[in-house]
């Protein structure tokens, strides 16, 4: 039987415009790489996104969010370019690195589809859960965290950033309709996709992430995080 402790883990960040995703990534990021196994090893942490997690997904990246909104892309073109991308992010990216036991951060995944073109576009459930069973060959997360945050607030921090993408330039209705999405499926799949709130100080949501993946994956956070010592060294800390 293959061991728990060694296999990957494909842990994504999900949630609407403005809710922190990519911050709270990177913070999950030096967290985990900062844990030390049994063994006193650091594990392998991989960061990704979607769309752009390979070469191809860099150019479909450009297409699906800053195209313009005189040459609109419709929702069917839109939805398969989406499964395109993940087609060959799962096996040009992530599943080779889960294969070595890596741990995968994924900014977005199945559940964005599921939200943004199913409950945002009112495109047929079914067809995009075929669409991603195809794109994925069944690889579900083993962890979603929903970062969860009122459409409005989201909206004003993605302005307050700067120049809009075609997604965030979408109504507020809209994104209210992905609000749902998620919030349906987190009620369908609470073991897999858990919610977290994230109004508050960037430490305070990143505070509520550690406490589901200690909960969720605790042999991920064996040790607690060990400071460096002066020669540059991480001195290995008892939980």
């Amino acid at each position: 039987m293959e061991n728990d402790r060694s296999r990957g883990r494909l842990i994504v960040f999900e949630g609407i415009e403005g809710a922190g995703k990519t911050t709270q990534l990177q913070q999950t990021h030096q967290w985990l790489s900062n844990q030390t196994s049994e063994d006193g090893t650091f594990p392998t942490v991989i960061v990704t996104r979607e769309p752009g997690g390979t070469h191809l997904g860099v150019r479909i990246r450009q297409l699906l969010l800053e195209q313009p909104d005189a040459d609109p892309i419709g929702e069917r073109a839109e939805l398969l370019l989406y499964a395109a991308d993940r087609a060959a992010h799962v096996a040009g990216l992530i599943e080779p690195h889960l294969a070595v036991g890596a741990i995968v951060l994924c900014d977005r995944y199945t559940e964005s589809t599921i939200a943004y073109q199913g409950y945002g576009r009112g495109l047929d459930l079914d067809t995009i859960e075929q669409l991603n069973q195809i794109a994925t060959g069944g690889r579900l997360s083993d962890l979603t965290l929903w970062l969860d945050l009122d459409p409005t607030e989201g909206l004003n921090r993605a302005r307050e950033r700067g120049q809009l993408d075609r997604m965030e330039r979408e109504n507020l209705a809209f994104h209210q309709r992905v609000r749902q999405g998620y919030a349906t499926l987190a009620q369908t799949q609470p073991d897999r996709i858990v919610r977290v709130e994230a109004t508050g100080t960037t430490a305070e949501v990143q505070g509520r992430i550690q406490e589901v993946l200690q909960l969720k994956i605790p042999h991920l956070c064996l040790l607690k995080q060990t400071p460096k010592t002066p020669d540059g060294q991480f001195q290995q800390t008892a939980s």
